[in-house]
């Protein structure tokens, strides 16, 4: 499901689809919560394999656009069918042809689902092939990922600090994103309990929107708390934001993952000639800019550093920045497919 899905209301219905069914799901990034990324039938830890091996998706407010490969082979399977409801029309058939195509307000949509299955119930088996196929692939994906998300080194990777994060956000936090390797890997570790609280790059992948979404989330939700979780690059578009959330007395916690440059960073810049395009200046100090208006810098090397200062941060009604140094050729896991391929 995605983000149409959260937009429309339609969390309780879909989720008693899910209890109905006991069907395998896997969230957009902005339909995460939709139902709770804690859910038995989540298969997030194994999308690659669950994707690809799915004979049949049924699409609920979901594009199948660079997000979702556009739902091409390999990421998919090429006789793959596909039953697509959304209350955007245009979407219906997008890139590939829908099996079934339903235009309809997803809410009441999902709703008749749910009543049909009332009086003609059907489930896919739990101890079946395909749920023992996926169960495994989840328990080996997340074992995979253990180490990196209890590792104890400095400078740290990605997925430690992404572990304190997510045990540290209040259950109802909006959590803005923004920025490549931090936006994409804090969808596989940060979990959703509620729908519409994770705002990203969306559609297009956009950048530069990390700071306005968090200012508009603060403004439009009060009691809320706002987290923007930005890489260095993207904090680099508008960072100088954190000035209005300061002036207009904003409670937004901002995370900078610092590695010194998009995608990948340098420990220090060559002493002859200048500088690569994608290295910026080691070591930059971002909280720095939030003390010179006056409010609260954080900077952490150490995983115990951020959880403390994670801990100071959320529980103050000010705005405040963490810049959390993060090691300049981290990475994310090993993927079974390259980005977009095709």
């Amino acid at each position: 499901m995605g983000k149409g899905a959260a937009w429309a209301g339609a969390a309780e219905e879909i989720r008693r689809l899910v209890d109905a069914t006991g069907m395998p799901f896997l969230p957009s990034p902005m339909g995460k919560g939709v139902v709770p990324d804690g859910h038995p039938n989540s298969v997030a830890s194994a999308r690659s394999h669950a994707l690809a091996q799915a004979d049949l998706v049924l699409l609920l407010g979901s594009r199948l656009n660079w997000i979702m490969h556009f739902g091409l082979a390999p990421r998919f399977a090429r006789n793959l069918k596909v039953i697509q409801i959304d209350h955007a029309l245009e979407e219906l058939g997008n890139n590939v042809p829908a099996t079934v195509a339903i235009g309809a307000d997803l809410k009441a949509a999902t709703a008749q689902l749910v009543a049909g299955l009332e009086q003609h119930p059907w489930q896919v088996p739990g101890d079946g092939p395909w749920w023992r196929e996926l169960s495994e692939q989840v328990a080996a994906k997340k074992e995979e990922l253990r180490p990196a998300l209890e590792a104890d080194g400095a400078p740290m990777g990605y997925y430690r600090p992404l572990a304190e994060i997510n045990r540290a956000l209040p259950d109802d936090a909006i959590l803005v994103t923004e920025g490549s390797n931090t936006m994409d890997i804090s969808r596989s570790v940060i979990d959703h309990a509620h729908p519409g609280n994770r705002l990203d790059g969306g559609t297009w992948g956009t950048m530069g929107l990390g700071p306005g979404f968090a200012i508009a989330a603060a403004l439009t939700r009060p009691g809320r708390r706002v987290v923007a979780l930005l890489g260095d690059g993207a904090f680099g578009f508008g960072g100088m934001e954190v000035e209005v959330a300061v002036r207009y007395q904003l409670p937004i916690t901002w995370i900078v993952f610092t590695n010194n440059g998009i995608m990948v960073g340098m420990p220090e810049l060559p002493a002859d000639g200048p500088p690569p395009p994608f290295a910026f200046t080691p070591g930059a100090r971002h909280d720095k800019v939030m003390e010179a208006f006056g409010a609260k810098g954080y900077h952490c090397r150490t995983p115990q550093e951020l959880a403390r200062a994670l801990k100071k941060a959320l529980a103050s009604d000010e705005t405040c920045l963490i810049n959390v140094e993060i090691f300049p050729h981290a990475t994310r896991a090993p993927q079974q497919h390259n980005w977009l391929t095709r």
